[in-house]
């Protein structure tokens, strides 16, 4: 694409950053309009745009109508993850929250680790234009299923048990006896703004490795398309575990030590040894080891952001989709100032590891940050009144 287009690094930066601001700007939006329609609606709702500017993304021809195109499809995608988040604090139990976070994140990674198998075969045989054909016409499917099965609380399904729905209902961080709380009130908590700031270092990592990793691989350290190919696809499977242990952990240490430690520990550790691992990866003169050193950031950056969303839900209950939507918000800022400055940094020094010393130093800042954070802290949440009214017969 960058070829084809000729795009500078600096050019195509600008690409990756407004995706990532429209996303930001509509997040918290996104969010709020889950907690109170359901995430239902708002997942068609996300998949039939994601699939349509997927498809026209296939048909651009310069640099403006690329930047407005992925623009209008940053708007459409915002919402993804707190919608997710919502249906996890409606459909799992407190104590089994850490394993759900954990299959959200797989789904992500299991995509993002197959998605080079299919796309660079396509790109290479077709042209950069044909996989967003392809990939756009699985979200149609997707929208398909959803409708017909998916619903957004346990008590609207049909095929689950009455005792069931009834242990899932006590014991998750939803409760239909806590009122909605409006978003500008969710903004004056300390506890919020500590979780926005650790998030908007958090995304910087993110970004690079979904976004700027294939093009330092291949401009930076000269790996072939097929090379680059099987270290992203290795990257995500290693993603993938590191989010089902993050998971299994998080919960285990939720039982033996308590909530506070658990979320922390996993958050800290998992952020502290991305930033570690990413500056040992740009430090390196060997591509093996940059390589693996860039496959062990990621697995423990999965730790990270499995906490990060559990920490929304325990904090937010009824509330978890706007809790999540301004965490996402400043995550997303972070990915459009990293899209940005790597670009920048790569044209103005001429050295593709440069930009890893300051996304190593963002992500080990964000680590530190979870030391504000209390999960152990919700929002205050304030009793519904509900109203009867009795006619009488005279």
């Amino acid at each position: 694409m960058k070829a084809d287009l000729g795009l500078s690094n600096t050019e195509f930066g600008w690409v990756l950053a407004s995706f990532s601001l429209a996303y930001a700007l509509f997040e918290i939006p996104s969010g709020i309009l889950g907690d109170r329609i359901g995430p239902k609606k708002v997942f068609i709702r996300i998949v039939l745009w994601w699939s349509l500017f997927t498809i026209l993304t296939g048909f651009v021809n310069g640099l403006f109508m690329l930047m407005l195109v992925r623009f209008l499809f940053g708007i459409g995608e915002s919402g993804t993850y707190p919608n997710s988040l919502i249906v996890v604090s409606r459909w799992f139990p407190v104590k089994e929250m850490g394993r759900a976070l954990s299959w959200v994140g797989i789904g992500s990674q299991i995509g993002s680790a197959i998605a080079p198998l299919i796309i660079v075969p396509i790109a290479i045989a077709y042209g950069w234009r044909a996989p967003f054909f392809v990939n756009g016409m699985i979200g149609f499917l997707w929208v398909a299923i959803c409708y017909r099965w998916f619903q957004n609380f346990p008590s609207e399904m049909k095929k689950i048990t009455t005792s069931e729905k009834i242990f899932i209902e006590e014991n998750c961080r939803h409760s239909s006896h806590h009122s909605q709380m409006h978003w500008t009130a969710i903004l004056k908590h300390r506890n919020v703004w500590a979780l926005m700031a650790m998030y908007f270092c958090n995304q910087w990592a993110n970004y690079f490795f979904v976004a700027w990793m294939p093009v330092y691989l291949q401009e930076g350290r000269h790996f072939s398309e097929n090379d680059m190919k099987m270290i992203t696809f290795t990257l995500f499977v290693a993603g993938f575990s590191g989010l089902l242990i993050g998971g299994f952990v998080s919960d285990w240490l939720l039982k033996r030590k308590s909530l506070t430690f658990g979320r922390r520990f996993m958050g800290l550790v998992g952020m502290g040894l991305c930033g570690v691992f990413i500056l040992l990866a740009g430090i390196s003169s060997n591509n093996i080891v940059t390589a693996a050193c860039l496959i062990l950031a990621n697995t423990f950056f999965s730790f990270g952001v499995m906490s990060s969303y559990a920490v929304c839900a325990d904090i937010g209950r009824n509330n978890a989709g706007t809790v999540t939507g301004a965490m996402n918000f400043c995550g997303q800022m972070g990915a459009f100032f990293l899209a940005i400055l790597f670009g920048k940094m790569v044209d103005v020094s001429g050295n593709f590891n440069a930009p890893l010393y300051l996304l190593a130093a963002v992500s080990l800042t964000g680590a530190l940050l979870w030391l504000a954070i209390n999960p152990a802290k919700p929002l205050p949440h304030e009793e519904k009144i509900i109203e009867t009214k009795v006619s009488l017969n005279l």
